[in-house]
């Protein structure tokens, strides 16, 4: 019975993920103003990394959108990228890296907070390459070009005003972000690899 019940919240979860975030992102904003009300201007902008990313994990993940266009368009592989790992890439990593960005930037130095908003910002220009380059909309365009790029460049500029912050934060924020999207294609494309190896010897 137990073990029926998980299975089914797992499934639940699997699916609606995403709108869990919006929900989340919601209350965030809501509380924004009393969250914020002592916080230096660095900070915000670290903090609201996180509901622009919930909410642009809307369109790009609902109805299963990005991991269909990424096995159809990119891997041409039907299984390349999985829901686990859709979730596991979106929810541990990316909500994971934001928070710990947060906590970073709120008790240890604010330029840390620079990892958030370079995820963001390289995330950004990821979608943008890619409807260039593929030469059509690719789920979660839409954010990326109307939330992701304001609330991002934003965030540059204001760490670049603030006292403190350092280049080495810029070059490992921008690093961080870059391996973490690095890691992801290099994932999704050897295991397409490795399908397609697989393939004649299942026929």
């Amino acid at each position: 019975m137990i073990g029926l019940v998980l299975t089914a919240a797992k499934l639940w979860f699997y699916r609606n993920w995403m709108y869990a975030g919006l929900v989340v992102a919601a209350f965030l904003l809501i509380l924004l103003p009393i969250l914020v009300a002592d916080w230096s201007l660095a900070l915000v902008a670290t903090f609201i990394q996180l509901p622009a990313y919930l909410i642009h994990q809307v369109e790009e993940h609902a109805g299963d959108r990005f991991r269909r266009f990424i096995n159809s368009r990119v891997a041409h592989a039907a299984n390349a990228l999985t829901t686990a790992a859709v979730v596991v890439i979106n929810v541990p990593l990316v909500w994971g890296v934001d928070l710990a960005a947060l906590y970073l930037a709120r008790y240890a130095a604010l330029g840390w907070g620079l990892i958030a908003i370079y995820l963001t910002l390289v995330n950004a220009i990821v979608h943008i390459v890619a409807a260039i380059g593929l030469r059509a909309y690719n789920p979660g365009l839409a954010t990326a070009v109307l939330v992701f790029l304001p609330v991002s460049i934003w965030g540059i500029a204001v760490m670049a005003g603030t006292p403190g912050v350092t280049l080495i934060q810029h070059a490992v924020g921008l690093a961080l972000a870059l391996i973490v999207h690095v890691g992801l294609a290099a994932h999704v494309l050897r295991r397409a690899r490795t399908l397609r190896d697989a393939a004649p010897a299942a026929t």
